[in-house]
């Protein structure tokens, strides 16, 4: 993401508005500067954004994670998922289909979603969302527990990101950090043999991660899904049978 289309930590406002309602931006473009003009131009040429669209997705980062689970099944009827960092709900919108949270097929499983960010997240159905919970408040444990029917999650997804300063490795750093507090937040919301999918920036730092997780999981893979851009830094770790330390 661009930094001069953001100034806050996690989610800003102007993504949600964004993400939503792209068309009201092709009016103004003569408007914005060089960068923003050509950051939009190539926005409105992405094949994803058009599918979102078509789709009803509310962001093209619903076909990353189409992606990852139609090759490595992490989602399935009856889950219980917590989406961290979920505005403006893209992810929680192929959770809540692929886990059956609205009970739409009667034969199979019915899960359950929750999301949770620092902004305001519109309403979904078959999802429950806790807007302004931080990741890093003590009290979003308890308020994740409670919403949960099982008190625990069987996957835990995490799309969020800093916002860009333009410095890399501070950037990098900050992801880093909001990962590590994702696995400290893991004991209390995460079932034994659970799942962990979460993005990072390649870096240096990023190894410390790749430690961390093998020591909580017994399996962890690098992926770079197709729909992500290839001039991204962004990759995901995938983690699975987590190794409870509770």
């Amino acid at each position: 993401r661009p930094a001069f289309l953001s100034n806050r930590y996690w989610r800003v406002p102007w993504l949600l508005l964004h993400c939503q309602k792209v068309h009201t931006a092709i009016p103004h473009l003569k408007a914005k500067t060089g960068a923003e003009h050509r950051w939009l131009e190539r926005h409105f040429s992405d094949p994803y954004v058009k599918k979102a669209r078509q789709r009803s997705y509310r962001c093209r980062s619903a076909f990353k994670l189409i992606e990852i689970d139609d090759k490595h099944g992490i989602l399935r009827p009856g889950l219980h998922v917590v989406d961290c960092g979920t505005a403006p709900g893209a992810w929680a919108q192929v959770a809540v289909q692929r886990v059956n949270a609205e009970g739409s097929d009667p034969d199979t499983p019915v899960g359950f979603v929750l999301g949770f960010d620092l902004l305001h997240i519109s309403p979904l159905e078959g999802a429950v969302f806790l807007p302004h919970s931080d990741l890093t408040d003590p009290s979003t444990r308890q308020k994740i527990r409670d919403s949960l029917p099982k008190g625990k999650a069987d996957v835990v997804l995490s799309d969020m990101a800093p916002n860009a300063t333009g410095i890399r490795e501070l950037d990098h750093d900050r992801l880093i950090r909001l990962c590590l507090s994702l696995l400290d937040l893991a004991p209390h919301i995460l079932h034994p043999g659970g799942t962990l999918l979460c993005k990072f920036w390649e870096s240096k730092e990023s190894r410390l991660l790749q430690k961390r997780l093998t020591q909580d999981f017994k399996e962890v893979k690098s992926i770079k899904p197709q729909a992500s851009r290839k001039e991204s830094a962004e990759m995901y770790y995938l983690a699975k049978l987590y190794k409870s330390r509770t």
